[in-house]
């Protein structure tokens, strides 16, 4: 099956919580993006003993004149290099997670649940006019107990799309897990697990209601596409 690209090359992408910005490089050397600011939690100290392999991807990222920040909180988007320029046409957050803050599944499924929300309202007035949220997922639980789609429905946005992550169309790309690289040869195969993208655009009607977590949002009216009751479920 040929893989969905979600982006184009010509695209200006803002890349949210990269771990090793294995991400990134794939996008810039295997699909020719040509605009691309890649930004992760950690600080440059921390993202080094994390992971050790972050520094030649970010080297070739630089190299090629694109951009990397660093200690950038995915809830708060204000920092100057991102709210500079043109808005952004694709804000891409892959695999977000608040890593292991509890062991109890429903305190940890509503500590990511806060997470992914401040995200959507952080990120959307940030976007261009067609400018699309670009968010995937392991296809498991805990995972699909986030309910991404009534998150995004009650921020002002809507399920353009979804389709299924073929990590193999990013070459080079590995999974990194948010807590980092695993010691004394454990193993960790996040990306060969399932799992879907799911592509969001403000609501042309600029609904927006409250739900238990206090989510809201606005939406600015863009180009129709196709909600989410018609969402392409690809496979």
């Amino acid at each position: 099956m040929k893989p969905t690209i979600p982006f184009e090359a010509d695209d200006r992408v803002l890349l949210m919580g990269e771990g090793d910005f294995s991400f990134a490089r794939s996008m810039i050397e295997h699909h020719g993006c040509a605009n691309v600011l890649a930004t992760c939690l950690d600080s440059e100290v921390e993202l080094m003993k994390k992971y050790p392999q972050a520094q030649a991807n970010i080297s070739y990222i630089l190299s090629e004149e694109q951009h990397v920040l660093y200690n950038i909180d995915a809830k708060r988007l204000n920092h100057k290099e991102i709210l500079k320029g043109p808005k952004w046409d694709r804000i891409i957050f892959n695999f977000p997670h608040v890593g292991g803050k509890s062991t109890d599944v429903n305190r940890q499924v509503r500590y990511n649940q806060e997470l992914v929300v401040s995200f959507f309202r952080a990120a959307s007035p940030l976007l261009s006019e067609e400018g699309t949220l670009i968010v995937t997922l392991f296809e498991s639980e805990p995972y699909t107990l986030w309910n991404i789609r009534d998150l995004a429905r009650h921020t002002g946005l809507s399920v353009m799309r979804s389709f299924q992550f073929q990590s193999s169309a990013y070459p080079g790309y590995t999974h990194a897990r948010t807590l980092g690289t695993l010691q004394g040869g454990g193993k960790w195969q996040g990306e060969d697990r399932n799992a879907r993208t799911f592509v969001f655009e403000k609501r042309a009607d600029g609904d927006s209601r409250k739900s238990s977590t206090t989510m809201n949002g606005t939406a600015k009216k863009g180009k129709s596409r196709q909600l989410e009751e018609s969402d392409s479920e690809e496979e």
